[in-house]
């Protein structure tokens, strides 16, 4: 495991992103946003999003970008949300900002060390209750506070942007080895950034 940073110590611009059409989620090292459309809908809410998020990402080193959660592929917004995706990595891409897609999966293992945490709750509760566990573990560990309505898109965020310092040898905190297991599964960059340790 690569030495971890100290307060102070330079690290490279990793964003975490959390999209969604509600409320997306923004992260870096030691800050976490939400993005919330309101009452857009369609063309304008896309076009709201994405300016965000190309805002925040904005002279990034690495990007971390959640995948779909295809267990969930029938949710409402599946085709919508899925444009959203393409349009922020094509935006990455064009800029040639690298970026990683980590699915819901390796995000919740890097935080809790188990994909399904909640396992033992009921079936209606666990994915609440999981939420609920990343957020926990992103305000103890990282102390970022993540509060509001968009918490959890937050807390999400915050998760993969550690992931990404983390892959690229500036870890902000320890790590045990069971959670670090989920960087094997990433799909990383081609190309690693010159920032890279």
């Amino acid at each position: 495991m690569p030495s971890v940073q100290r307060a102070g110590e330079w690290q490279p611009r990793v964003i975490g992103l959390d999209l969604s059409l509600t409320s997306t989620g923004v992260a870096g090292a030691d800050w976490a946003r939400a993005f919330r459309p309101g009452r857009r809908r369609g063309h304008e809410r896309m076009e709201w999003l994405c300016g965000h998020v190309a805002t925040a990402v904005e002279d990034a080193d690495l990007v971390m970008v959640e995948g779909a959660a295809y267990a969930q592929g029938g949710q409402a917004g599946h085709h919508e949300l899925a444009g959203l995706w393409w349009l922020i990595t094509q935006h990455l891409w064009r800029r040639r900002v690298p970026y990683a897609v980590a699915n819901p999966h390796h995000r919740t293992i890097y935080a809790t060390g188990r994909a399904n945490p909640a396992q033992e709750w009921p079936q209606a509760q666990r994915s609440r209750v999981a939420k609920g566990m990343v957020r926990s573990v992103v305000v103890e560990r990282y102390g970022v506070e993540c509060e509001g309505p968009g918490r959890y898109d937050q807390a999400d965020a915050t998760v993969l942007a550690a992931m990404g310092l983390d892959w690229l040898g500036y870890p902000t905190v320890p790590v045990p080895d069971t959670h670090r297991r989920a960087l094997e599964a990433v799909r990383w960059p081609d190309l690693i950034p010159p920032v890279a340790n």
